[in-house]
């Protein structure tokens, strides 16, 4: 059993007897207690779906969840669903739009390197690679001279993501883009 400052996003704890998946933790210090920190974790009941917000002392013990990782290949939309099969056993999950809204900002029909999370056989979240590639569609055009260290200017990406690159990079570009922080890595390697 892990203590509460040791937990990552996307893991399955059980909590008031529920199976939830922590999708954002938030560390705070509170001033003048002799405590120390405190983790507000953002958890949705992977059931119901159901949102819980709750704080948790740095050495409070958590139980985790029996949790499954998948590696997945993104498939193809069906109305509001996206499918990814799994790539051992060729297993279909299927996931509404809503709640991977954030992760479909990443996925392509290219994306490597994805996992979906089961819990009790049942598909709760979408785990990215720490890095993909996309492709610019629309950003301001390339200066020429622009040295890697000047100025950034806004760019709109294939799947809707839009980030902050150098101002060398131009229309057409496909850049490495960092899942985590949702920012500008480098040029993709040209193959």
């Amino acid at each position: 059993m892990p203590k509460a400052s040791e937990v990552k996003k996307n893991t399955a704890i059980e909590f008031n007897n529920n199976v939830y998946l922590i999708k954002d933790i938030e560390r705070s210090v509170p001033q003048g207690r002799s405590g120390g920190s405190l983790y507000r974790m953002r958890m949705y009941d992977v059931a119901t779906g159901t949102k819980l917000d709750n704080t948790f002392k740095a050495d409070d013990m958590v139980n985790l969840a029996d949790l499954n990782h998948h590696d997945v290949t993104f498939s193809y939309i069906d109305g509001d669903e996206y499918i990814f099969m799994d790539t051992a056993d060729y297993t279909p999950y299927h996931f509404h739009k809503d709640s991977i809204a954030d992760e479909i900002l990443f996925i392509t029909e290219e994306t490597q390197g994805m996992r979906v999370l089961t819990v009790d056989g049942a598909p709760v979240a979408i785990e990215l690679p720490t890095q993909v590639e996309l492709v610019i569609v629309e950003t301001d055009p390339s200066i020429k001279g622009a040295s890697a260290s000047a100025r950034t200017k806004p760019a709109l990406l294939s799947t809707g993501l839009s980030v902050q690159v150098p101002e060398y990079i131009a229309n057409g570009e496909k850049i490495k883009i960092n899942t985590a922080e949702h920012k500008f890595m480098g040029r993709a390697d040209s193959k």
